[in-house]
């Protein structure tokens, strides 16, 4: 098979980019008759092609929701535990997301469902919030209406509706994996090795089937067919008709995708720098990377009203980026002609003035809105990078999170043993070398040809839906690398990269015969082992837990405590909570912050009084807490309160100079005696000094996890 996407020889005519000779070139290597019409013969063995590549692919994607569906119940028994233990497996904020349609299906109808999230008194006590615009949840509010309307009641329970969308939508993002590497390679055995790739690497690739409710994979698989759309809107020769109905489908999928995530504008931010950077480099049609701006501002502005004009929405870097660049290329017409000096010197001048631009521009909205929202997102990030020590609470709990740290090296093990890592930065290797030859000849004007009988010769072309999947994968890959939760954005699109390099049996014989790394077992992962191993869910303590506030507490009592457990007990048992998971707003963020002083040295005079201002009525303290290990000193979420109470931290090691000892011991462990108390479900009564009674154990545990107080 020759290989013709990567590296070709063509020839160049006065006026023509590289970037735009690639797919002439692509057109003139098919089988044409003289007359300039396509063979029967080719048509034929299009369409046999384009069936069975199709076919291939659905039946990939059913198999892939299957197989995690299977994983699932062979993890958990879901099928066989009862309804407080289901939704207790939504752990986290998966259980928050998963409660809001549980609440639309127990509403008496639609409207009291949608009037209930839109005045909210439950999630946050003392307060009414609106949960549409404060959460992505209108997923849950559209499933619970589908499944109302739906004659399915009968046979299908809600919770099993829930999931098996989202395993559903698995096999809308391995089609659309699939359908991306076909695009790029011309071949859908390209496509076929990335779904492979992609289930046989699922740890890395996706955690859909323990995380369920996580809005990333309602997400994820819009993201990807958003990718596949661009892919095949940047090939050359489109039918108006085809170009239209592919800017259609990237403007679907980038409206679902920024639905159905908090972190969409991140997310396409750095799809924005993508095509930034490759239309400066002139490797991208222009015209169609203006659409694509056009479409990420209209998709988010569209989210933006259906949240109930989101502030933090409008003070996105988002936009004030896209709109920085449509405004400098209004005054930079000509930014695209001269020798190499010239167009570095405007390059540098276009990239200042966008910077610039985008950082006057998103000031100027956050003054007028008065935005706090997402500063413990750029406190993190300066943190994170070096750029300064910081004491602040939110920061820190992000910094001392396993998930917000650097991708750990064990990753790319594991991915090597499938052989992905080692074929995905040959290809990698690759094409960033073919990027750099094209990007230095569209610059310095090398590009155009002045001789019409002898032209010159390029040996390295990279079509546009090559470039852009090329800079994807890079940027992508940085921000995994840099922040462990994100490498499912890089992972899933590794296996279409390297796929589609690998398009070749010569170019596979070279890879696997020169690093002579192929063994059978490489390609043959365990995942039989996996669907084989069954096993069932267990945590009695907390189930007991759920029960008892169930059927010892009003229901409107508001009960306190860490915001993982939280949501499970807003889940299971309906009451009003202090604070939750979904950390997005300042003012929630402070009020977690001093919910969590029952785990600081402070008085319980001091504690009770908190609390109280939250309209507490029990507190849940959790052991794992108050006395954690998990993480080393200075990350203990005890020691992050310290640091923030200017308080010396416990155990061996140092402390910062201004750090004092406090007054008082910590709370958690002494006032008084909460952790002599073994069962859970006894209610402890509380003095308005807060002091628990030491009760004997009446079931004989030995080991619990948090104890419930009342106040």
């Amino acid at each position: 098979m020759k290989v013709i996407d990567i590296m070709t020889t063509i020839r160049h005519r006065k006026g023509i980019k590289v970037t735009e000779v690639a797919e002439d070139h692509l057109a003139q290597e098919k089988n044409v008759k003289p007359d300039g019409k396509v063979g029967s013969g080719e048509k034929l063995w299009k369409r046999l092609s384009l069936t069975v590549g199709g076919t291939v692919a659905i039946s990939l994607g059913l198999l892939t929701s299957v197989y995690v569906a299977t994983l699932h119940e062979n993890d958990l028994w879901f099928s066989n535990i009862k309804e407080v233990e289901r939704e207790i497996s939504f752990r986290t904020e998966c259980g928050l997301y998963y409660s809001y349609y549980k609440e639309m299906l127990q509403a008496t109808s639609i409207q009291q469902g949608l009037h209930g999230l839109i005045y909210d008194n439950k999630t946050e006590s003392l307060r009414t919030i609106n949960v549409l615009e404060r959460m992505n949840v209108y997923q849950e509010v559209f499933l619970s209406i589908l499944y109302r309307i739906l004659p399915i009641q009968k046979y299908l329970e809600p919770v099993y509706f829930y999931i098996y969308t989202l395993f559903g939508l698995q096999a809308l993002y391995v089609i659309a994996l699939y359908v991306t590497s076909w695009l790029l390679s011309g071949t859908w055995l390209s496509g076929l090795l990335a779904a492979f790739w992609y289930i046989t690497n699922r740890i890395d690739t996706t955690r859909v089937e323990f995380t369920i409710p996580l809005r990333e994979n309602w997400a994820l698989p819009f993201f990807a067919v958003q990718i596949a759309a661009i892919t095949y809107l940047f090939r050359s020769h489109l039918r108006p008709l085809h170009e239209k109905l592919t800017l259609l489908a990237v403007f679907i999928s980038t409206f679902l995708f920024s639905l159905t995530w908090q972190f969409n504008q991140f997310m396409m931010l750095m799809q924005a720098l993508v095509l930034f950077i490759l239309d400066c480099l002139d490797m991208l049609p222009t015209a169609k990377v203006t659409w694509l701006y056009i479409i990420q501002l209209t998709g988010i502005l569209l989210v933006c009203v259906l949240q109930f004009f989101n502030s933090m929405i409008l003070g996105s870097l988002l936009i004030s980026f896209n709109v920085s660049v449509l405004l400098a290329r209004t005054v930079q017409k000509n930014m695209k002609m001269g020798c190499l000096l010239n167009r570095l010197g405007k390059l540098f001048f276009h990239v200042l003035m966008v910077l610039c631009l985008t950082l006057l521009v998103n000031n100027f909205i956050k003054k007028i809105l008065n935005l706090e929202s997402d500063e413990h997102i750029f406190k993190f990030l300066k943190a994170k990078f070096g750029f300064g020590a910081t004491r602040d609470f939110d920061a820190n709990l992000y910094l001392c999170e396993e998930a917000f740290g650097l991708l750990p090296f064990n990753t790319f093990a594991r991915l090597s043993d499938t052989l992905l890592f080692y074929a995905y930065l040959f290809v990698l290797l690759l094409m960033a070398i073919a990027a750099a030859v094209v990007a230095y000849q569209n610059l310095s004007g090398s590009a155009n040809v002045q001789s019409t009988d002898k032209m010159e010769i390029c040996t390295i072309v990279l079509k546009p839906g090559a470039a852009y999947n090329l800079m994807h994968t890079v940027l992508f890959g940085c921000l995994a690398l840099s922040t462990m939760r994100m490498k499912y954005l890089w992972t899933s699109h590794m296996c279409v990269f390297a796929s589609f390099g690998l398009c070749s049996t010569e170019v596979w014989g070279f890879v696997l015969k020169s690093v002579r790394l192929y063994t059978p077992q490489r390609f043959c992962p365990g995942m039989m082992d996996e669907l084989s191993e069954l096993r069932e869910f267990y945590d009695p303590d907390t189930v007991e837990l759920m029960n008892w506030i169930k059927s010892n507490t009003p229901k409107k009592a508001v009960i306190a405590g860490s915001m993982q457990l939280l949501a499970g007990v807003k889940l299971c048992t309906g009451r009003i909570l202090t604070n939750h998971p979904h950390y997005e707003d300042k003012s929630l963020r402070e009020r977690t912050k001093q919910v969590y002083q029952v785990y600081a040295k402070r008085s319980p005079e001091d504690v009770y009084s908190i609390l109280r201002s939250f309209g507490t009525n029990y507190v849940i303290l959790e052991d794992s807490i108050c006395y954690e290990r998990r993480h080393s000193r200075g990350c203990r979420l005890r020691d992050l309160l310290d640091i923030a109470n200017g308080h010396v931290m416990d155990g061996l090691g140092e402390n910062e100079p201004d750090l004092k000892a406090s007054l008082y011991p910590r709370f958690c462990t002494c006032y008084p005696y909460l952790f002599l108390v073994k069962s859970r479900t006894e209610l402890m009564p509380f003095a308005e000094t807060m002091k628990c009674q030491k009760k004997k154990n009446l079931q004989g545990r030995v080991q619990d996890s948090f104890v419930l107080c009342k106040l």
